[in-house]
């Protein structure tokens, strides 16, 4: 039996309310540390996630712990704040007031300034099966199902006597040419012909097959041409196979089917399969455009005004993955400047000022990196492209800054120099739970289903 719990109750302060504890939703947070609010931030998760090194997780170069602190930790000395767990299913506009579960009980939340983070989720582009055999990298939960599924492909080749399930089980297929595709794909392959060189008798961790598919004609596209046949260089020098111009029809348990521009199918056999290929926005945008008129683009981003509210709602901002704005991509910087500017609206209203008076959101473009592999990456910031040594330098730097916490920060950059100088990796224990809880899980939920469904009194 659930449990309903209400927090929608009057309050001498205004009340805002976050929804989401990722870039933006943090930094909306932070930036009214001494405003007159009473600030509530829900998020499905328990920690804040550095999701632009998730990839660094599931090749086993650093522990989740140093890109995923606690939520309620880093905001436990800012007394205005206040931080619940649970997921926003319902956004009630006229209402005012948000709905969030978690574990069987519903919190209601009301709010008079709604700021929502919500982030994206990952996408299939209408071919949502493919989930079950291709886990995408957008949590924490990703991150450690590939780790375990990467290390548990190499155990069964090392028992395994068939010389065509070794192929397959030594195959990794990487979907999407982006960053996190890029990134990835160029780690396992260090990994791979690195880290586990020596480490298993019968099978030799150098033959593994690394593929990297994208339906474009290159990578990287949002750095420019350039950079991505720099990247496509680096990648291809350690060994990673590119398929470009090639787009994903079929993925099941055992292998991969790509089709061609000119017409021809190529299926690749693979235990191991990651999707990063594209990204939609939070259903709440939905939501939101239902009760508002709003627009949605594609990926299901809110069009906001201006000042990133939603029409005829002055005090509902929407940050971070989940605003269409021109010139903005799904970037941390987008994010983090986004929900700034929410929090410098917010204080701005309770000093009087009228909401049609805002300045535009104007956004500082800070640049855009990508780490191929140890000691190579490529930069575009503005008009000046580069890449190589220096370029990874600069991108370990910016990262390295921006991590929440002097601790994470030593203890990555500890990482790092035994990963980088010595090709260790300290973080490549998994668990047979880590790799199949999650399809595991969704069968016993359908199970439950069926078995509910036929419990149930029949219609009259």
């Amino acid at each position: 039996m659930g449990v309903n719990t209400q927090r929608d109750h009057a309050s001498p302060r205004r009340r805002v309310v976050i929804i989401g504890s990722g870039f933006g939703g943090l930094a909306a947070a932070k930036h009214l540390r001494h405003a007159d609010v009473d600030v509530t931030l829900i998020s499905k998760t328990t920690h804040h996630l550095f999701q632009p090194m998730l990839y660094q997780v599931a090749t086993g170069i650093i522990a989740e712990g140093e890109i995923a602190p606690t939520t309620r930790v880093v905001l436990a000395e800012q007394r205005n704040a206040t931080v619940l767990v649970g997921e926003v299913v319902e956004i009630d506009l006229a209402a005012q007031k948000v709905r969030s579960h978690f574990l069987g009980r519903t919190t209601t939340t009301g709010f008079d300034s709604l700021v929502v983070a919500a982030g994206a989720e990952q996408s299939y582009f209408g071919n949502d099966q493919f989930a079950e055999f291709a886990p995408g990298m957008k949590t924490i939960d990703d991150a450690l199902e590939i780790r375990a599924r990467i290390l548990g492909a190499f155990e069964q080749a090392e028992l395994s006597e068939d010389p065509q399930e070794i192929e397959k089980l030594l195959t990794f297929v990487v979907v999407g040419g982006g960053p996190t595709g890029v990134e990835l794909a160029g780690q396992i392959a260090e990994m791979v012909r690195g880290t586990l060189k020596g480490a298993y008798r019968r099978v030799d961790p150098a033959v593994a097959r690394v593929v990297l598919v994208d339906g474009s004609a290159s990578l990287l596209q949002a750095f420019g041409q350039s950079l991505g046949e720099k990247a496509a260089r680096r990648l291809e020098e350690l060994g990673v196979q590119l398929l470009l111009n090639r787009r994903v029809v079929h993925v099941d348990a055992d292998s991969v089917t790509v089709h061609a521009k000119d017409g021809t199918d190529e299926v690749l056999p693979s235990f191991c399969k990651v999707w990063s290929a594209g990204v939609a926005a939070s259903p709440l945008g939905g939501q939101l455009a239902e009760q508002s008129g709003v627009k949605l683009d594609h990926s299901g981003r809110v069009e906001v005004g201006p000042d990133l509210s939603l029409p005829g709602h002055p005090d509902v901002f929407v940050v971070g993955d989940m605003m269409a704005v021109p010139g903005v991509c799904g970037v941390a910087q987008g994010a983090i400047q986004g929900g700034a500017y929410a929090a410098k609206a917010i204080k701005a209203g309770l000093a009087g000022a009228d909401p049609a008076s805002r300045k535009p959101f104007r956004y500082w473009d800070k640049g855009s990196m990508a780490a191929v592999s140890r000691f190579y990456a490529v930069v575009k910031v503005g008009k000046v492209e580069f890449g190589g040594l220096l370029a990874w330098l600069a991108w370990l730097g910016l990262h390295l800054v921006y991590l929440v916490g002097y601790r994470n920060r030593v203890a990555t950059l500890w990482e790092w120099a035994v990963t980088f100088f010595s090709e260790r990796r300290g973080q490549l224990v998994v668990t047979v739970q880590q790799g199949v809880a999650r399809t595991e899980l969704k069968n016993l939920r359908h199970k439950l289903a069926e078995l509910e469904k036929a419990a149930a009194p029949p219609t009259a």
